[in-house]
């Protein structure tokens, strides 16, 4: 059975690599900006060095599950923790990064109290999610499933999805990510980051990601 991570790995590549451009030249991002990255890893910051964006001395990421210290570089620390409730001060960071995570929080609540402790201790920051308007659901590698109500896409997931097809997932796994996984509409979305800038990022005219940038230096 093929790994969908084999799938999802050279995808990933491809776009991040065009949005870690996008970051670091909207926040002026440079090796001494010191760096929460929210629900994150270590992956999309080795992107960036390997397209020749500046090394961050200070990157600190934050997410639910452990990692072994000894895979990290130096310059980056790892904390455990829940993002709706960061363990840090107010502006504790010059800018809060988070790409793709706000959409597996579950519900509209947890979205809110997600958007306001990223306001809170970022002086900047720049959030990303999955635009709903795009026509390819990205966790499910499938077009137009996230347009069903949500009965039928949780009973249309298992056989009519790629991850569905790859993964075989139980009952319990495709309740658990379809109760997770809630993608928010570009008004909703400014709702939560009031004082942001809302980039379109656009693939062949489709509206696909939805970034709530917060940039005190323009």
């Amino acid at each position: 059975m093929m790994n969908i991570h084999s799938i999802y790995r050279p995808i990933l590549k491809h776009f991040r690599k065009k949005r870690m451009k996008m970051f670091y030249e909207a926040l002026s991002i440079n090796k001494e900006t010191k760096i929460l990255d929210v629900g994150g890893n270590f992956f999309i910051w080795q992107i960036a060095a390997e397209n020749g964006l500046p090394e961050i001395d200070h990157i600190t990421v934050l997410n639910i599950y452990e990692e072994d210290a000894t895979k990290l570089p130096p310059n980056v620390k790892w904390v455990v923790g829940n993002g709706c409730k960061l363990p840090f001060e107010d502006g504790e960071f010059d800018v809060v990064f988070s790409n793709s995570v706000i959409e597996h929080l579950g519900g509209h609540d947890s979205q809110v109290s997600f958007a306001k402790e990223i306001s809170r201790v970022g002086k900047n920051y720049w959030v990303q999610t999955p635009d709903p308007r795009f026509f390819l659901e990205p966790h499910y590698l499938s077009p137009f499933i996230h347009w069903l109500p949500i009965n039928l896409r949780r009973r249309m997931v298992r056989h009519a999805t790629t991850w569905g097809l790859l993964c075989q997932p139980t009952k319990q796994q495709i309740d658990e990510r379809v109760d997770e996984i809630r993608l928010i509409a570009p008004r909703e979305f400014k709702g939560m980051f009031p004082g942001a800038e809302i980039i379109n990022e656009r693939w062949i005219g489709w509206p696909k990601s939805l970034v709530a940038k917060y940039a005190t230096n323009n």
